[in-house]
């Protein structure tokens, strides 16, 4: 008995389809660019608020907060982009080519890092504090509506997560950089 051609199996087991993908976004797409990006821009937006804004708590200097979150960015997206690259070689998973997951991966947690790295180039702490909470909040719906768009998970729960992951991540840095500063 031969087994059932690939559009026969695809009918009868339509729920093993993949699922990332609604009917304007090719799973292929999704699989291979998209989720290395959002992994990237998870991973470079919430790793680097703790060190970042621990840093401008302890030293009150905004340089020194930028230059600790530039290193973590620059860290983070080399580390990151070969653990994906390194990962699988895409042929079994079918998750594509593994340099350019990697670049995709490493180029968005750089990203993801460097864009609330940027607003401590301001030389005054307090309104680069401000401005970096602003970016922070906006890289998280950010990324909660690209899991939304392309990962069709839905909005509210999404929003929540990523909002209290963030938000944790982000209070531990300010407690640490009060607590190191002795308030």
């Amino acid at each position: 008995m031969q087994p059932p051609s690939p559009e026969v199996s695809a009918s009868l087991a339509p729920d093993l389809a993949p699922k990332i993908a609604g009917p304007h976004h090719d799973p292929k797409f999704v699989l291979q660019v998209v989720q290395p990006a959002l992994l990237g821009l998870m991973d470079g937006s919430v790793s680097t608020l703790a060190p970042i804004f621990a840093t401008a708590g302890l030293t009150g200097k905004p340089q020194d907060a930028f230059l600790v979150g530039m290193a973590g960015s620059l860290g983070a997206g080399l580390s990151m982009g070969l653990a994906e690259a390194l990962s699988d070689d895409g042929e079994v998973s079918g998750r594509g080519s593994p340099f350019k997951r990697g670049a995709i991966t490493g180029a968005a947690t750089f990203l993801g890092g460097a864009l609330h790295s940027l607003p401590f180039r301001i030389q005054d702490i307090h309104v680069a504090l401000n401005v970096a909470y602003v970016v922070v909040v906006c890289e998280l719906l950010a990324i909660a509506f690209i899991r939304y768009r392309f990962m069709k998970s839905p909005l509210a729960q999404t929003v929540a997560q990523v909002i209290v992951g963030g938000g944790i991540v982000f209070a531990i840095g300010v407690l640490l950089g009060r607590l190191g500063a002795g308030g």
